[in-house]
């Protein structure tokens, strides 16, 4: 955590100053660098403390004494300034625990520090840059519920980067070359001629379509004809499985073909896939406007953009002793893994860790990336572990004149599932579409919002939708622990309570009602009135928004945006309960209403600032 965060955040500063303390008390039994955590906690019973320190147990046991006694005398040594009432032996409970109150004018002067433009963000004195790789669409087909979670987790981690200063490359790795690209090129090619098909027509329904009757065509169901065979099924079934299989393997010569046509930028070909190209792209950069997702054609960096180094590299890691022979493929053996890197096969083809590599080399060595942090599910975990150490071993993930590698990470994630728990699929068993899914999220939250007020016009009523769906879509995805699976449910997810997306925004257009309403009755908000945090509410929700800035550090270093959604419910619901518990526009006295309206602008403000963070669009009024 950096130094500028540490100011703001109470639990860094009860943490630096106690564990001086647990220094003292252990008498040289350990350096400062070796001092224990003082495992400063939130105290669950708010009425003995804000805070609790948990060490003297474990330093009892380190240095072989009472754990009373230590709390004892970590209360005598520790100098908490002027941020918390001053230990004393009535602060001790149970076997050790130590309740710790922070003083009113502290937290005070905390949030003073805390509400400035940045939120309490330090802006790094050099911006390093960040890639991540997200979407990952495949020419000629459509973009089905297995892609949400990459565009979304990745958009938050690239926008999170974003917010904390750094330069955020995204790069959509569009599956556009290889052998099955060709078979549908090759079929495309052939409706076109026939006139089944216009290619300024083509839609990507169109190549969904061509594609999987591409693939079947090119199946040759070689197992059946030998099962056949060896159990004499008779010359008419075997007749038919010999056509099938000699069919099969006419439509595989031509697209193997059509693939050498490709490799040569023969002009007609290429005129084709480019066309198949321009439609699955711009399919899914609409997909992710309408998601709110920022990637752009500028970011797409397809298969075919490094067909012609893979052969070089290969080469290259051959000559410089990093890959070798093994059976006629070509390898690069990893430590720590027993299976090695397969990068060339035995006949001659590249393999997705080939281009992989490439990308790697071009993402650090070219981009400049001090991280590259790869959002694909967890099924490819073993994939990125050789990729990673290979690239690392072949000099390709340093940049010029750095001291080391730049990290490489893959931020895993589980699958979304039906409410029956199992893969989310349509009833017929296909892949859920993505642009439908989409398309229904927003009818339902339309629906939900003419249903709360009918009386919005239609243009606004259509906008709160979309940030609404969004916002449901969104959360309910970023919130849950990315590496687990979680259950999707339209129902669920557009709920207006609880743990949800549009809770959120609900609870960011009450704060901004409320300055309306300041407006209406004549009432000025001042930025700069004294903060007094007095009442136990104002106190819970002031000491949440203060965990802001180490949260998305915490965030960025984890990749686990679902921190980032815990801390904004927390301050949502406490929100509620201090505007419950405290007036602010109805307050005692002028100083209160100043001091809680600025504690609503600044909770406002975090608010709009985290759902930016994690790609959420907010509203004005719902």
């Amino acid at each position: 955590m950096s130094l500028e965060v540490r100011q703001f955040d109470p639990v860094a500063a009860l943490t630096e100053r106690l564990r001086a303390a647990i220094v003292r008390v252990a008498g040289g039994g350990v350096t400062e660098a070796e001092a224990l955590d003082p495992r400063i906690e939130a105290n669950k019973r708010p009425e003995l403390g804000d805070f609790q320190c948990n060490a003297a147990m474990g330093l009892a046991k380190r240095l072989g004494k009472n754990p009373r006694e230590v709390a004892q005398a970590i209360v005598k040594a520790a100098d908490l300034g002027d941020l918390a009432e001053p230990l004393t032996d009535k602060d001790i409970a149970g076997p050790g625990f130590i309740n710790i109150r922070l003083r009113t004018a502290g937290v005070a002067a905390l949030l003073s520090a805390f509400d400035t433009p940045a939120l309490g963000v330090p802006r790094p004195e050099q911006a390093e840059t960040v890639v991540v790789d997200l979407c990952g669409v495949n020419l000629a087909k459509q973009m089905h519920v297995g892609h949400l979670r990459s565009m979304i987790i990745g958009d938050a981690i690239a926008r999170v980067f974003e917010r904390l200063g750094w330069r955020s490359v995204r790069q959509n790795h569009l599956g556009d070359w290889g052998l099955p690209i060709a078979m549908v090129t090759h079929r495309v090619a052939e409706e076109v001629q026939a006139g089944r098909v216009s290619l300024d027509a083509l839609t990507l329904d169109d190549l969904d379509r061509l594609y999987k009757e591409a693939q079947r065509e090119c199946a040759a169901d070689n197992r059946g004809l030998a099962t056949a065979r060896r159990w004499t099924m008779g010359p008419k079934a075997i007749a038919e499985l010999e056509a099938q299989v000699s069919g099969a393997e006419a439509e595989l010569a031509e697209a193997k073909g059509t693939l050498l046509r490709l490799q040569a930028r023969e002009p007609a070909t290429l005129r084709i896939w480019q066309r198949i190209a321009d439609v699955t792209l711009s399919e899914c950069l609409s997909i992710c406007e309408r998601l709110g997702v920022k990637v752009s054609q500028a970011d797409t960096a397809g298969e075919s953009s490094y067909a012609g180094e893979l052969g070089p590299a290969v080469d290259d890691l051959l000559a410089r002793g990093i890959a070798e022979t093994s059976e006629g493929a070509t390898v690069i053996r990893v430590e720590g893994l027993d299976q090695p890197c397969l990068i060339r096969k035995s006949d001659g083809g590249f393999l997705y860790a080939t281009t992989d590599l490439c990308a790697i080399r071009r993402r650090v060595q070219k981009i400049g990336a001090s991280r590259v942090i790869y959002c694909v599910d967890a099924r490819q975990s073993l994939h990125f572990a050789q990729v990673f150490a290979a690239a690392v071993r072949a000099g390709f993930a340093t940049r010029p004149g750095a001291p080391g590698p730049s990290r490489l990470q893959h931020a895993a994630f589980g699958m979304v599932l039906g409410e029956d728990h199992r893969p989310f699929k349509t009833r017929s068993g296909d892949n859920v579409r993505l642009a439908d899914l989409i398309r229904e999220a927003f009818e339902r939250a339309e629906a939900i919002v003419r249903a709360k007020n009918p009386d919005l016009p239609g243009d606004e009523a259509h906008a709160i939708a979309r940030a609404v769906a969004i916002a449901a879509v969104k959360w309910v995805d970023l919130s849950n622990d990315r590496i687990k699976d979680y259950v999707f449910s339209f129902d669920r997810m557009l709920a207006f309570d609880g743990d949800t997306g549009p809770y959120l925004l609900y609870a960011l257009v009450r704060i901004r009602s409320i300055f309306r309403k300041a407006a209406e009755r004549g009432v000025a908000f001042d930025p700069r009135a004294p903060f007094d945090p007095a009442a136990p509410a104002e106190r819970a929700l002031a000491l949440s928004l203060l965990r802001f800035p180490s949260t998305l550090q915490s965030v960025a270093e984890s990749l686990e945006p679902h921190r980032l959604c815990t801390l904004l419910y927390e301050v949502a619901t406490l929100f509620s309960k201090f505007f419950d518990a405290c007036p602010v526009l109805n307050a005692d006295d002028p100083s209160t209403r100043a001091s809680r309206l600025r504690l609503c602008d600044l909770t406002a403000r975090v608010l709009a600032d985290g759902l930016g963070a994690l790609g959420i669009p907010t509203a004005e009024r719902m």
